[in-house]
């Protein structure tokens, strides 16, 4: 496995750890369709999240949260709904958050954004 890909899997497990600790139940990883992915699908209360996970190890090419574009949240709200009418779950309210890691000697330094849009 690449480097980069090692560096995400594990970025993703962190953040998993992240919100889970933060009282997020884990509904979905990697859920994948033919117009593209989700990385995690979680619920907070009534609200169903989908979770849009990047992971950096420097600042050479902008943060992990600038990596985040506008087109990517717009993709991922489809996405959510086409998760929602496969799975018949329901809720009260959807919404899209980031969680970007970036890894300094060791450690990640985690930002969560939440209803990015």
């Amino acid at each position: 496995m690449a480097a980069k890909d090692e560096l995400g899997r594990y970025g993703e497990q962190v953040a998993v750890d992240y919100l889970l600790a933060h009282d997020l139940q884990i509904l979905d990883r990697n859920w994948r369709c033919p117009d593209g992915e989700i990385d995690v699908v979680a619920r907070e209360g009534r609200t169903l999240v989908a979770v849009e996970v990047k992971t950096r190890s420097g600042r050479r090419h902008g943060t992990a949260f600038e990596a985040v574009t506008d087109a990517k949240i717009a993709r991922l709200r489809m996405l959510v709904a086409r998760w929602v009418a496969e799975h018949r779950e329901t809720c009260d309210a959807i919404r899209v958050d980031v969680v970007a890691l970036e890894r300094f000697a060791g450690d990640f330094a985690i930002r969560h954004e939440r209803g990015v849009c």
